[in-house]
């Protein structure tokens, strides 16, 4: 009954109709729980007890579980990301062209043509950026890594270099001298100034745009400090200088001094320039194959520096040299979780554990999701993230972080296109006297880590590298593949993309199987509830 003045009508009903309604009610559950009794469909699902504790390797059963569990994690991470990717681009898509007027598509077509930019991405774009480079340049400068500086030379690179005309300069610059031990570096420079002039450097990684400066600047403390962290010191850009200014002065040209400055990805050669400038001149980070085109930076009146692409690893290469120095990551060609096994072949497994403060591990999963619990990189259910500690341990290696060295080989054979004519003519014109005084000054301001607390590998040699547009169309897989082919075949603890497909499938059914006994439970329900109606109208 609805009452005056009111919107809603009372819900108010009589005491007999309310009883009767709940009596009904009670009468219906136990009707339905008799007849599920009867098909054995019980409300809720079983609770799985696990593995008794009296069972025997009870410790590795739950661990493989636990590793499927991850596995199949990670693959449905994937398969959600790739759909995210697809649905992404259908909404980035225009409309159809049939709805759009022919007037309008005509002009689109033409507006493409006239607008065609290439690929930065591509291999091809790359090759031809850091030929640019190396055709303008009077002084290349190839910044190598310390931690393996013959892994991070490029024999295709200096025999472009010597090849090309106008007598051009080669300078090596051995970068992250902090993350080696001194003894080392020492060893490096002398086995690598038998063939071309080395400078000792040390990147700064901390330095901030003009903008940022300003603002600063504005406000300046009484009390304050400067910032001689590891991190912002810079050592061996005044040699570095004083070498580039007097090779320019010493031309008597009228055009600056331009400088190229080459290498592997993630080398150090956009950080380089900045420590130079002393400003962020270009963009720099840990993540690798950041500069795409050629860029030039005035660091003094009569010296230019040009920026450029990392040199492209040829597929040829062991799988190590390609999981440091290659974008198959980056480019997804490659996985990280691959990356990280191969790395950690290269390495004793006793001084990982003491770098990473770890326990003893079977395999690379078993280590990532060690690791992933250490640094706290966890999912939902407390459940070891392996796939972002497996990016965090390759940035380690990649960046200047993580300490490792490796031996120099002493009695080296100089390569083909090397001879005593050439070395004499790299070294004409620069004052060497001031490059050994400037090294050692370099070395003598630096902490350098103990060698007890270094990571000792052993170098694969020089990698190679493609430079030209008719190598990348060539360029295989070689030594490589059947090298990686090889150790998959002896790893008997790492589990394979087929067996993930399995585990994947099995758990897939088991999941749907679950599902369908709880629908079944729920349909029974929903389509059996109670009407109202049917007694009280």
């Amino acid at each position: 009954m609805k009452r005056p003045k009111l919107k809603k009508a009372s819900k108010r009903v009589s005491c007999s109709k309310r009883y009767k309604i709940q009596k009904k009610v009670r009468e219906h559950n136990r009707k339905l729980r008799k007849e599920a009794k009867k098909k054995g469909v019980s409300k809720r699902p079983k609770k799985d007890l696990g593995v008794p504790s009296s069972a025997p390797f009870k410790e590795e059963i739950l661990r493989e579980a636990e590793q499927r569990r991850q596995q199949v994690t990670a693959i449905k991470r994937q398969a959600k990301k790739a759909e995210r990717a697809q649905k992404r681009k259908k909404e980035k898509e225009p409309a159809s062209k049939e709805t759009e007027p022919k007037v309008k598509r005509v002009r689109q077509v033409k507006g493409t043509k006239k607008q065609t930019a290439p690929d930065k991405n591509s291999k091809q774009y790359l090759c031809s950026e850091l030929n640019k480079v190396i055709d303008a340049s009077d002084v290349v400068i190839e910044v190598l890594d310390a931690r393996d500086p013959l892994g991070y030379r490029c024999p295709q690179l200096e025999e472009a270099v010597l090849q090309r005309e106008g007598n051009k300069k080669l300078l090596l610059v051995l970068n992250k001298i902090d993350l080696v031990p001194k003894e080392n570096v020492e060893r490096w420079i002398q086995c690598l100034q038998q063939e071309f002039p080395v400078v000792a450097f040390k990147a700064s990684t901390q330095i901030k745009d003009k903008t940022v400066q300003a603002k600063k600047s504005r406000i300046v403390a009484s009390n304050e400090v400067l910032d001689k962290s590891r991190g912002a010191a810079c050592f061996g850009n005044s040699l570095l200088t004083e070498l580039l200014t007097s090779l320019a002065a010493s031309k008597q040209s009228e055009t600056s001094l331009r400088v190229g400055v080459v290498g592997f990805p993630n080398v150090g050669k956009s950080s380089l320039i900045n420590s130079l400038k002393g400003v962020l001149a270009c963009n720099a980070g840990v993540k690798r194959g950041i500069t795409k085109s050629m860029q030039e930076v005035h660091i003094l009146k009569n010296v230019k520096l040009m920026d450029s692409p990392g040199v492209i690893a040829s597929l040829s290469n062991p799988p190590a040299s390609m999981a440091l120095r290659s974008l198959q990551v980056e480019e997804g060609q490659e996985s990280v979780l691959e990356a990280v096994r191969t790395l950690l072949k290269q390495c004793d497994k006793t001084q990982i554990m003491l770098q990473y403060t770890v326990p003893d591990f079977r395999n690379s999963l078993e280590f990532l999701s060690l690791f992933a619990k250490k640094r706290g990189y966890l999912q939902k259910g407390g459940i070891p993230n392996t796939e972002q500690a497996a990016t965090a341990f390759l940035a380690d290696w990649t960046g200047a972080k993580m300490s490792y060295h490796c031996k120099p080989q002493e009695n080296r054979s100089l390569p083909a296109y090397m001879s005593d004519a050439v070395i004499a003519e790299m070294k004409s014109g620069w004052d060497l006297d001031q490059l050994q005084k400037g090294n050692k000054e370099t070395l003598k301001g630096i902490k350098f880590p103990n060698q007890a607390s270094s990571i000792s590998i052993i170098s694969k040699g020089p990698t190679a590298g493609l430079l030209n547009v008719s190598d990348i169309s060539e360029d295989k897989p070689g030594a490589a593949a059947t090298e990686t082919v090889a150790e998959q075949n002896d790893e008997n603890n790492e589990v394979t993309y087929c067996q993930t497909i399995q585990l994947l499938q099995i758990s897939q059914a088991d999941w749907s199987a679950g599902n369908e006994d709880k629908n079944a439970s729920l349909d029974f329900l929903s389509t059996d509830a109670y009407d109202f109606n049917t007694d009280f109208k």
